[in-house]
């Protein structure tokens, strides 16, 4: 499988999840952690970086920029996650809502791997 091929679902994933900030911003505002200054400028600059990342994935050249990018995004924004979670617990979820919060966190780190896979290695 060529390196093109194998981050084709990665830059698909993060350029849907990019155009999202900016058509649903408030379900992305939702989950902005209280301490974190301008949620709205916070949820532009995310989605916009998931989108440049995402277009660097498919060119060779810069790719291995696009990843390290997005592998600095993920981290950046794993307190999101955690915040969901909080969230989530605070208002009583379901506890299969729960759960599916807490199994996305691992999850984070395992699409690291993966793009640094696809995009650096």
């Amino acid at each position: 499988m060529s390196r093109t091929t194998a981050v084709l679902p990665i830059a698909l994933l993060f350029a849907t999840s990019g155009v999202l900030h900016f058509i649903t911003p408030d379900f992305f505002l939702r989950i902005v952690p209280t301490w974190v200054p301008e949620p709205k400028l916070a949820v532009a600059v995310s989605g916009a970086m998931e989108l440049a990342g995402a277009v660097g994935l498919l060119f060779a050249r810069t790719r291995a920029l696009a990843g390290w990018g997005l592998i600095l995004l993920l981290a950046a924004v794993f307190p999101a996650n955690v915040y969901m979670l909080q969230q989530a617990i605070e208002r009583g979820a379901s506890r299969a809502a729960s759960l599916i919060l807490w199994a996305r966190l691992p999850l984070q780190p395992l699409l690291m791997w993966w793009i640094w896979r696809a995009a650096i290695r």
